[in-house]
């Protein structure tokens, strides 16, 4: 899973054959993330491709929402794919959705879960106490519904990322960049197939920011799931992929 090919500026992981579903991670989310989606969907012909987003070595002044779309819909250009489906968690469901809104003739579907776009504290507000280690590992705890998920190791990566200046910098920018690029306006003009699948206990985006969404984007279908956080493809691997592809064949993408 962890073998990612680098070509040119870009870096990425991909299995299978297929209609192209492209993923986007997180701020703090890394490839593995998505490691029950990358083993289930080339089984069922598709081909699944993890770009790693140049969230921390753009310019500051393309550390943004907008120029991350950009830089997706290049990334799309450059694979020689004419239409996508894209899968986007947290700050990658909102660079998916602006990407949509952006170039709606590369779409096939969409699909977001605890994505940002529309609720102003999904980031950002979690890093003036970088230093502090528990501090850290509660708000990493606190994307999960079970706390176990968040291991020792992603609590590592989210305290070392913290702690680096210049990531901090760029986490906060990206952070600003969510707020100002807020799509409330936007998603009733996207008609864009899209599928929402949210954990029932997110307390980063609420299950209110759901039902937002569903409400705002006119193509959209609703899913949740119990006991679940923020991160539904990796606390509960299994059902968002039974759901992800019972939309996908219901919606015959």
């Amino acid at each position: 899973m962890h073998t990612t090919k680098k070509e040119g500026k870009y870096s990425y992981f991909e299995a299978g054959e297929g209609t192209p579903i492209i993923i986007l991670h997180g701020l703090m989310g890394g490839l593995s993330n998505f490691d029950g989606v990358a083993k289930y969907f080339p089984k069922e012909g598709y081909k699944v491709v993890i770009p790693e987003l140049p969230i921390y070595t753009q310019s500051i002044l393309k550390t943004n929402v907008k120029a991350f779309a950009k830089w997706v819909k290049d990334f799309i250009t450059f694979m020689g794919f004419e239409r996508v489906i894209l899968l986007g968690n947290s700050l990658g469901g909102h660079i998916a959705l602006y990407h949509t809104k952006m170039y709606p003739e590369k779409m096939l579907g969409l699909i977001i879960t605890g994505s940002s776009g529309l609720y102003e504290s999904a980031m950002g507000d979690s890093y003036p106490r970088r230093g502090d280690y528990d501090y850290i590992k509660k708000k990493a705890e606190d994307v999960f519904y079970d706390p176990a998920v968040a291991t020792k190791e992603i609590v590592d990566e989210v305290f070392q990322t913290a702690n680096d200046r210049l990531k901090l910098i760029k986490t906060l920018t990206i952070a600003k960049s969510a707020i100002r690029h807020n799509m409330a306006a936007d998603l009733p003009k996207m008609h864009v197939p899209t599928c929402i699948i949210w954990g029932k206990n997110d307390k980063v985006t609420p299950p209110e920011v759901a039902e937002e969404f569903h409400s705002l984007l006119p193509n959209s279908e609703l899913y949740w799931i119990d006991k679940c956080g923020h991160a539904a493809m990796m606390e509960h691997p299994d059902e968002f992929n039974r759901l992800m592809h019972e939309w996908l064949k219901k919606a015959s993408i």
